[in-house]
């Protein structure tokens, strides 16, 4: 591979021209597809396999017409203090505020509260729900407005009106943060390479690659049914790995000139030794991405295999326009050392960079390998630490009850909350298909009896019949919030019962709703997580022992991933559940971490965890082949790597931090927790628990059977093949020969 990736980097550089159109003909094509295409609408949610979505789905077959995925709007009216909803003004408001919201072209239903009974115990809180035709991301803007104005025009007559459900569902911003992450990561580029083209590099081969990757996202996301999020992450995961990818080779390429080599030929072995260890990472991540449609839930297996598609487009910029990059660039770009004349280069630098001591990379790993076990327990019990409130986690989805205090569809929960009880909030909705039993009106009203002598059901509504006359619907409102376990325990009782129902009336007895959805999503998660684990580590494990042909450094690598993302979870559990520091990280409502969380970063984080991995021990490995001791070779693996490593991470926790000020929660808690995750890994696991190991492992750590080295394919990530090309310069006939590999 090396010797491939060799060919191809000198072709780029030589060639560079024809790289550029390509990558900038398909940033086109990508841009005007983007813009071409047909408006998104919303992304179907849905979950295959679970009783609430096949209840879902039999609602939507036997109750033909109903809009069962169209958008609800809960409009609340609160009546001024010491006044009560039936008063003759205040109800005059009301009727005037259900009339003006039922001529809307996209409404199908709109109910009088006090035709409804939806007026509180106390008579001062009211509600009325408009349900419209299509969901709440494809509601035109004209029928939101008319929602706000006819809220606003009910406010002014004197009544507190809010506003909840998903009729009002906003598309996500990310905020300027993620713009100040772009900003740090290249203050830190520069820092890198002391050289403002240099830095310039992988910044642009990044967002070339973005903008690839998020505009056929975006053209074809009406085709495909994909959300908003889709692109976010997408774009997040697409930025970190596009800036280290281009970081790893620029840096290489710059210690090629150090050496004395031609640019050209510089380019090619920048390619050759880094490209390989940038084709290996990148594997892992994709692996990880599309290791998630294991779990078949077709909204998660779509953001793994858009995101991988994005890293992916990272890996072959990297490979191939960085070189033609190289070319165009020339001599701004300097040999590992030298600074730029903006940037204090020169003569006197260059002098003073021979006289300097070890860099701290060398002097660091020094120190790991003269105490190793020290190191090694002080990283796994201030892991171990980091990772306690893990222990706590509770799992759940977010609701209006998690929106901030400020908007209207948190105040429109608090009082249904404060009128109706916190149950109110996660109605279940039992689905009784009685087509096979001989008394359906029987079977219903059982079903009714036994779950009104259910702990916990406040309120049992009466069925709703299809017109066929085999199906019923019932609500059932409980007297917990709809995150609480006391919901989640309800939500299986009824369906305990139920079996009872079928095996006395044949009459089925599913339960679904917004609730019951959540509940079912969380638990298909946390089934999934193992199986997932399993095939992602070890598909990754296979993998790492080609690239290192070593048993124990790839078991070392998958053990230190589970420290780190075990303490990354812990440090989203401390935050976004606990409240630790919520206010610096914009966290407004603790709750629940959303149930996706866990099982999303095992598969991000292991991706990027094995990309420093890789590009880390890959430099050890590479000394160790060529004739170094176990323990010399650590150093030098840092001495090479440790700086540039350093900057990767700074970059890609950079990146992800800019995404905590979204003000989806979803993509801020992904943000936050990616972040601490590479923070972790990066800085305790690969930098201090990794050269600590190696070291005690000294030549054992590079051990592999001898039956298993003659299996195993010779894949050459250290560049060994490169070194027969010292003698014999490449000349034009390479590229006939590049072709025919």
């Amino acid at each position: 591979m090396a010797t491939f990736l060799y060919k191809l980097g000198r072709l780029a550089f030589r060639r560079r021209h024809f790289v550029a159109l390509i990558w900038v003909a398909l940033l086109t094509l990508a841009g005007v597809g983007a813009a071409s295409a047909p408006t998104a609408g919303a992304s179907s949610f849905s979950i295959p396999g679970t009783e609430a979505q096949k209840a879902f789905d039999l609602l939507e077959n036997r109750f033909p017409g109903m809009s069962a995925d169209g958008a609800t709007a809960r409009v609340v009216f609160k009546a001024p203090s010491g006044e009560k909803m039936s008063d003759k003004d205040n109800k005059a408001t009301v009727e005037k505020t259900v009339k003006a919201l039922g001529d809307g072209s996209e409404v199908t239903s709109v109910t009088d509260p006090f035709k409804a009974k939806a007026v509180s115990k106390d008579g001062s809180i009211a509600y009325t729900q408009v349900k419209y035709k299509v969901s709440g991301m494809e509601l035109k803007d004209s029928s939101k407005d008319a929602l706000k104005e006819t809220a606003q025009e009910a406010r002014d007559a004197g009544l507190t009106v809010e506003v909840g459900g998903d009729a009002l569902q906003a598309t996500p911003e990310t905020g300027s943060t993620e713009v100040i992450g772009i900003a740090v990561a290249a203050v830190v580029l520069v820092i890198t390479f002391g050289s403002l083209i240099a830095a310039g590099l992988p910044l642009l081969t990044a967002l070339i690659g973005v903008g690839i990757g998020v505009s056929s996202i975006t053209a074809l996301a009406n085709a495909l049914d994909l959300g908003t999020t889709t692109s976010t992450l997408a774009m997040m995961i697409g930025l970190a790995v596009g800036i280290d990818y281009a970081l790893f080779i620029v840096s290489r390429y710059r210690a090629e000139l150090a050496e004395g080599r031609e640019r050209e030929e510089a380019a090619g072995r920048a390619v050759g030794t880094a490209g390989s260890a940038v084709v290996f990472a990148g594997l892992t991540v994709v692996i990880a991405l599309v290791g998630l449609s294991v779990v078949n839930i077709p909204m998660l297996t779509k953001m793994g295999v858009a995101a991988a598609g994005t890293v992916a487009i990272a890996v072959l910029i990297a490979l191939t326009m960085i070189p033609a990059l190289l070319g165009y660039a020339g001599k701004k770009v300097k040999p590992a050392g030298e600074k730029s004349k903006l940037l204090g280069g020169g003569r006197a630098a260059k002098k003073a960079k021979k006289e300097s001591k070890p860099n701290m990379g060398t002097r660091w790993a020094s120190f790991v390998v003269r105490r190793p076990l020290a190191v090694l327990l002080l990283g796994v019990v201030g892991l171990g630490a980091a990772a306690i409130p893990a222990t706590s986690l509770e799992l759940g989805l977010p609701d209006d009850g998690s929106q901030p205090t400020s908007t209207t569809q948190r105040r429109a929960y608090d009082l249904l909350s404060e009128g109706f009880g916190p149950g109110f909030n996660g109605p279940l909705m039992v689905v009784s298909d009685a087509k096979a039993s001989d008394d359906p009106k029987g079977a219903v009203t059982e079903v009714s009896d036994k779950i009104k002598d259910l702990k916990g059901v406040v309120t049992v509504t009466p069925a709703t019949w299809n017109k066929a006359g085999d199906t019923a619907m019932i609500t059932v409102i409980p007297d917990s919030k709809p995150s609480s376990v006391k919901t989640e325990d309800l939500v299986h009782a009824i369906r305990d019962e139920g079996a009872d129902v079928k095996a006395d009336t044949d009459a089925k007895v599913l339960v679904t709703g917004t609730t019951a959805m959540n509940i079912d999503f969380s638990q298909k998660l946390n089934d999934a997580l193992i199986p997932y684990l399993a095939l992602v580590v070890g598909l990754a494990f296979l993998l790492l022992i080609v690239v290192f042909r070593s048993i124990l450094v790839p078991l070392k690598a998958a053990l230190g991933f589970l420290l780190s993302v075990m303490a990354a979870l812990g440090a989203v559990v401390a935050v976004f559940q606990w409240g630790w520091l919520s206010g610096l990280m914009g966290v407004e409502e603790t709750g629940p971490i959303m149930s996706m969380m866990p099982i999303f970063m095992v598969g991000v984080v292991f991706g990027l965890a094995m990309d420093y991995e890789v590009f880390l021990v890959t430099r050890m490995r590479e000394a160790y082949v060529h004739g170094e001791k176990a323990g010399q070779a650590i150093v030098t693996g840092f001495k090479h790597g440790a700086r540039v490593v350093t900057a990767a991470a700074v970059i890609m926790i950079a990146v992800f931090s800019g995404f905590i000020g979204s003000s989806e929660s979803m993509i801020k808690m992904i943000g936050f927790g990616l972040a601490i995750a590479v923070f972790f890994d990066a800085f305790l696991v690969r930098m201090a628990l990794v050269p600590a190991v190696l070291a005690l492992l000294g030549k054992k750590a590079w051990w592999l059977p001898k039956w298993l080295d003659r299996a195993l394919p010779n894949v050459d990530v250290e560049g060994e093949g490169l070194r027969a090309l010292d003698k014999k310069p490449m000349d034009e006939d390479d590229d006939r020969e590049l072709a025919r590999v």
